[in-house]
């Protein structure tokens, strides 16, 4: 039997389209406090926000990142009536004396 320049590149393992189709198990699904697909299965921590961790994860060189997700990029359902409320001394439930 003879071997063609064709069969000997069939036979050898390639790093590319053939590996391509074994992949089907996930390592990151949903992360409970971002959202996003970045909870790592097996470390049990998320590469976005750094669940469970309790402090945020942010890092100065990502600076874009941090401006993404900062105060005020969201819909501050408690600090956007903080400034109105601090003109008025944080009263609540009395009427204003003249």
């Amino acid at each position: 039997m003879v071997r063609t320049a064709s069969d000997s590149a069939m036979d050898t393992p390639t790093k590319g389209t053939s590996s391509f189709g074994k992949r089907h198990t996930k390592t990151h699904s949903l992360c409970k406090r971002c959202g996003n697909r970045a909870f790592h299965n097996q470390k049990k921590t998320c590469a976005s926000c750094g669940y469970p961790s309790a402090k945020i994860r942010s890092y100065n060189w990502g600076f874009k990142a941090k401006r993404r997700k900062t105060t005020g990029t969201g819909r501050m359902r408690y600090l956007k009536t903080v400034n109105v409320r601090f003109k008025n001394g944080f009263r609540e439930g009395k009427k204003v004396s003249a």
